[in-house]
């Protein structure tokens, strides 16, 4: 995510990045969003956006670390 709006979500939630939940380099989410958009380096916040039939969207926020 652009940090103009990583700034939005942690205003919006009252957090700071060290509060997000953290996921690793070499998880597999991770490694294929690097194949698709390019670089993900540790320190970034992504965005998780899982599709249901049974629960609508739901969309969560990951810090990046190091693996």
């Amino acid at each position: 995510m652009p940090e103009k709006e990583v700034g939005k979500v942690l205003k919006k939630y009252g957090l700071t990045k060290d509060q997000l939940p953290k996921i690793r380099l070499p998880d597999p989410c991770i490694l294929a969003l690097d194949a698709i958009s390019g670089p993900v380096e540790e320190g970034m916040v992504v965005r998780i956006v899982r599709r249901s039939a049974t629960s609508g969207v739901s969309v969560c926020y990951r810090l990046v670390v190091r693996g």
